[in-house]
């Protein structure tokens, strides 16, 4: 088996490429198995260079070294191939897909625990041709994300501190747009302030929008947010980032289901992870166990869904 770490050199505002060497050779010293440190050089890369190495067939185990962003673009190249699976080892700014673990994320930095990890199958949203593994949103939400590391750099303000910069700023250019929402038995057109739908339960450096949405459920919970006025929007926000959306349903609806299209009057902000792309539809699907997921050792978050695994192999 080969170990391939992806290496984001800008992750977190600081290259720990020497720094990651380091930990994977020390870790190395006492587990089998070849491995490969490799550093990505532009946008997508990480995808490219997994897409090359699993051609072969040969299991293949990634190691995402650094934020949500590059977990992303290593879920592009781990989806829907059986001999490939993927981690975060999160050395980035937002790292939230971890933060869904709760006591148990730090997990994810322990390069033993992972090596020695085992795999399970999650879900991925599919959207405009790529995969996500946490959260979509369009709307202010995702012009948020989008223009945070405008903030990133300025003291004080890195991490949530950041989010809710960028969030006063966007909110005084104008927090809702024209957008045609349909899913399944579900249709809605007008003026909305962000949509977001989820695989994993946090975002935007600790907002808890969905805490019930799991990466292994087969379902994707979205949330649609009407229009609402500037202070609405200031008391709401604090609700939806503490996962206190639900309570707010004449501004909220909680759908529950696998696909989603949402159709924008101009080109607008899709994010994927906390990476932008533009676009004037943003058509969604869950797709059910498409990426093998490398669990550390010692996680007990999909215990269930291990014991389910050994009973039925038990029986058979």
């Amino acid at each position: 088996m080969k170990h391939l770490f992806i290496v984001n050199p800008v992750a977190g505002g600081k290259n720990r490429s020497n720094e990651i060497r380091e930990k994977v050779e020390e870790v190395f010293k006492h587990h089998d198995g070849t491995y490969e440190i490799y550093v990505t050089k532009a946008p997508m890369d990480a995808t490219d260079k997994i897409n090359k190495e699993a051609a072969s067939g040969e299991p293949l185990r990634v190691y995402s070294c650094g934020g949500d962003g590059t977990f992303g673009e290593c879920a592009c190249g781990a989806a829907l191939k059986d001999n490939v699976a993927v981690c975060p080892f999160p050395v980035g700014t937002g790292n939230d897909f971890c933060r869904m673990f709760g006591e148990e994320q730090d997990l994810y930095r322990d390069l033993d625990a992972l090596v020695e990890g085992w795999e399970t199958p999650i879900d991925l949203i599919s959207c405009n041709g790529r995969y996500s593994t946490n959260i979509c949103s369009v709307g202010i939400d995702a012009r948020i994300g989008t223009n945070v590391h405008k903030y990133a750099k300025i003291p004080f303000f890195g991490g949530a501190a950041g989010y809710v910069l960028s969030s006063i700023v966007e909110m005084f250019k104008g927090i809702a747009e024209n957008m045609k929402v349909r899913s399944k038995n579900f249709e809605a057109e007008g003026k909305h302030t962000l949509i977001c739908a989820c695989n994993g339960s946090y975002y935007g450096g600790g907002f808890h929008p969905c805490p019930a949405a799991r990466p292994d459920d087969g379902i994707m919970d979205v949330l649609v947010i009407k229009q609402v006025s500037l202070l609405t929007f200031a008391s709401l926000i604090k609700k939806f980032a503490a996962g206190e959306a639900d309570e707010i349903e004449k501004y909220v609806t909680h759908l529950r289901t696998d696909e989603l299209e949402i159709e924008f009057d101009n080109e607008s902000i899709v994010n994927f992870d906390g990476e932008a792309m533009h676009s004037k539809v943003a058509k969604m699907k869950l797709v059910h166990n498409a990426m093998n997921l490398i669990v550390p050792k010692g996680m007990h978050f999909f215990d269930e869904v291990k014991k389910e695994e050994m009973d039925t192999a038990a029986a058979i």
